[in-house]
């Protein structure tokens, strides 16, 4: 009965026929024929839903998140009290790298993407991300980056580099064996996946708006999201290139970082910083979003200062670029270079700033409601700013070069990013849960896990700082009786399992409200922005028609949203809106479900992966890429499939 319903459907569908054509229960079906994803397996290969893509990559960067954390609680273990034998110094060098190479690398700036990969065309008002097909392959490229590293650590050839990979101790002379390559590799990896994802995201911010929603309308966290991206346009091929560089030094003989052959070894600081410094703000930035999408909701106010908050956003991704060489006051760099990037240092405090004091105001000129997600906002703003704190005193050169490479450090950047970015984080996850999944998590357990993490947090880092102070170096796996670290080692680790507490019920939660969660309703929190206009979670095709917007805040303004018209539904089509205000200009095809990018992903994966044992598979890898690619674009009878 079903089949001859949806026979009867396609046949009665003429080939330019208008979503204002049909009846809303009709359009509903024939917009689900047309953008759904089979429930098969081929389905699930070749699905371009950037809802389906986007839970693949939260669900995935959770689950490194979870493994990096164990790997941290088994660092914890080792120096909880001095000449503990519990990990020897080779394997604690691995766990070392592994736990920063996955947090940076598998889990910080892949989980921010993702949220947006999933966020921001509902934001927006749009049915699909741009390049959908593109998207889908970022996540098989992804994963595959992740597992290749995963299964190295598994077989004792995790690298044991450090996440920084500083030469000349990753380059051929001192590291030894595929380890550093199979790190270089990962960054290969993880980059094409977040480059993709940024160019995806430009787009369909620029030119995928709903009508009518000028730039002055966005919402905060799709700015963010925006400058975010940018970022990582510029900053991601300097990694890139660094990586790439030190493989060809090891295995090809190319001497970048060979100072005996005319290299240099600071070239690898200056390239890798010039990126490692705008990640932290990679990672902030969309946390900020974050903040600013979930303040107004509970303060029941729209945001104070949404120009200041868009211009600190800015001002915060083009600042983020003039601070790398506060990595290296330690190298022996010129004193006048030093003291500009100095004051740049201090200067990125300013938008910052801005944006904490726009945050207090929105809250003090509303009527808060103390619900869990505000709960980790709340807890940023303690946290963010003992980082923020630390880190104007660690731009400064007599200071950086006391506690430089100390616990001090550690204890400053796990300030900045547990506080500045998994706080607001976890909060999002509460807020967006019921969009993602169509039910509540638990308040009850949300305050709770809050509470832990808070406490654990400052109980397992503050006293960091003070062990730095004390002059407890980094990267140590273990320390002699004699030295006083002791018994503020011992009060870490054990402070270490309450913040793990805490993240264990977190997950669990999640995994118990997915099944048994409250059902949530369409806009459960009556929220303003434009993903609670549709269904939670949203079908397939995001919107059946799509709104018009003609305020910041639409869904508090206009109750009852204008809706545009004009898109086929016989094929999948999208509005295309011109940069600055948003006046529809086309109508465009979006891509349907293909296998391809599947394939091209087992292929680039072989031809990366490859090329750790021997140079030659970047020549004979490149011939089933290229196959891949051409299945890929190869003219097809549809539409939507020749975009």
């Amino acid at each position: 009965m079903m089949r001859a319903e949806a026979g009867d459907l396609q046949h009665s569908i003429a080939p330019d026929m208008r979503d204002t054509d049909l009846a809303p229960e009709v359009l509903d079906r024939q917009l689900e024929r047309v953008w759904g994803t089979p429930a098969t397996l081929w389905g699930i290969l070749a699905t371009v839903d950037h809802k389906r893509i986007g839970r693949r990559y939260v669900a995935t960067a959770f689950i490194f998140l979870a493994m990096g954390g164990v790997l941290a609680l088994l660092m914890r273990l080792q120096l909880a009290g001095p000449e503990r034998r519990l990990i020897g110094p080779d394997r604690y060098n691995q766990i070392f790298t592994m736990h920063g190479a996955n947090m940076m690398f598998l889990f910080a700036v892949p989980v921010m993407e993702a949220i947006a990969v999933y966020l921001v065309p509902l934001m927006v008002g749009t049915r699909n991300i741009a390049f959908p097909r593109l998207n889908a392959f970022s996540y098989w490229i992804y994963l595959a980056g992740g597992v290749l590293l995963w299964v190295a650590f598994a077989l004792d050839m995790g690298p044991d580099i450090g996440w920084f990979a500083y030469v000349p101790l990753s380059g051929p002379q001192y590291g030894s064996g595929k380890r550093a390559d199979i790190w270089a590799q990962m960054i290969t990896f993880t980059e094409i996946a977040a480059l993709a994802v940024a160019v995806e995201l430009v787009v369909t911010v620029l030119k995928q708006r709903a009508p009518g929603m000028s730039l002055d309308r966005v919402p905060l966290f799709v700015w963010a999201m925006l400058v975010t991206s940018f970022c990582v346009i510029m900053a991601m091929p300097a990694i890139m290139v660094a990586s790439t560089s030190l493989i060809l030094d090891r295995l090809v003989g190319t001497h970048f970082y060979n100072p005996a052959e005319g290299g240099d070894v600071l070239l690898w600081q200056h390239l890798f910083w010039f990126f490692g410094h705008p990640e932290v703000y990679i990672i902030f930035l969309p946390a900020v979003g974050m903040i600013s999408g979930i303040l107004p909701t509970f303060a029941r106010r729209p945001i104070f200062g949404y120009l200041p908050l868009v211009l600190a956003l800015i001002a915060t991704g083009i600042l983020a670029f003039g601070l790398w060489v506060h990595h290296m006051f330690a190298t022996g760099l010129p004193r006048l270079g030093e003291s500009f990037f100095t004051a740049s240092s201090m200067a990125i405090a300013i938008p910052n700033g801005v944006q904490i004091f726009c945050w207090l105001a929105t809250l003090a000129l509303g009527r808060p409601v103390l619900a869990a997600p505000l709960l980790f906002v709340l807890a940023f703003f303690f946290t963010f700013i003992i980082g923020g704190l630390s880190g104007v005193m660690v731009a400064s050169v007599p200071l950086d070069t006391q506690v430089h490479d100390t616990y001090f450090v550690v204890a400053h950047f796990h300030y900045v990013l547990i506080g500045g970015a998994v706080f607001p984080l976890m909060g999002a996850i509460y807020y967006w849960f019921p969009k993602l999944t169509g039910r509540m998590m638990s308040e009850r357990v949300g305050r709770v896990v809050c509470g832990l993490v808070f406490v654990g947090f400052n109980l397992t880092f503050f006293p960091m700082h003070i062990l730095g102070l004390q002059g407890m170096p980094r990267r140590i796996y273990t320390y002699q009786p004699d030295m006083p670290w002791g018994g503020l080692n011992l009060f870490v680790s054990l402070s270490s399992c309450l913040l793990a507490a805490g993240f264990l019920i977190f997950f669990i939660d999640i995994m118990r409200c997915m099944r048994w969660g409250l059902p949530a309703g369409d806009n459960p929190w009556n929220a303003a922005t434009l993903e609670w206009a549709t269904t939670s979670p949203p079908r397939s095709y995001n919107f059946a028609r799509i709104p018009v917007v003609s305020s910041a805040n639409p869904l508090w303004d206009e109750p009852e949203l204008l809706v545009s018209s004009g898109l086929r539904v016989e094929r999948r089509e999208l509005v295309i809106s011109t940069v600055a205000a948003a006046v529809p200009e086309a109508r465009d095809a979006s891509p349907a479900n293909s296998i391809w990018p599947f394939f091209a992903a087992i292929a680039t994966t072989g031809m990366l992966i490859s090329s750790i044992f021997t140079p030659w598979a970047v020549v004979w890898g490149s011939l089933p890429v290229m196959v891949t690619l051409i299945g890929w674009f190869w003219p097809k009878s549809t539409p939507e499939d020749q975009a």
